[in-house]
This record gives structure tokens, sequence and C-alpha cells, in this order.
């Protein structure tokens, strides 16, 4: 399974918000995902990374 718990940790750790995430071409639709940890696509992880300036392992973790 995996959680996007990591995203919002980072994000709190790096003062970043989800308001600075939309305005950064992340949009509602990828966000509410998130919050679901529903699938997103590679280049969405990319994305992220780039915003908060952190690796894949930031963003989300696998669980079996």
């Amino acid at each position: 399974m995996i959680t996007y718990s990591p995203l919002w940790e980072t994000m709190e750790r790096k003062n970043i918000s989800q308001y600075r995430l939309l305005k950064q071409g992340i949009d509602n639709k990828t966000l509410d995902r998130l919050k679901k940890s529903q699938n997103i696509t590679v280049a969405t992880v990319e994305k992220l990374c780039v915003i908060l300036d952190c690796t894949p392992n930031d963003v989300f973790s696998f669980t079996k």
C-alpha cells in the first residue's frame, strides 16, 4: 500500500502550504487524490520533489 503521509510531514517541516502547491501547478484534483492516498503519476511525484526540494521518499512510502 502506498501512503502519502511523508508528503504532509515534509510540507510541515519545510513550512510549505497546500496553497503554495496550488500556485506552483499542483491542481485541486491531485491534492484530493494525495489526501485519499490514491494513485498519482510519476510526473506529479517529480513536480512535488522539485517544489519541495526533496526525494520521492519524502513524498510517499510503500508498505506491504
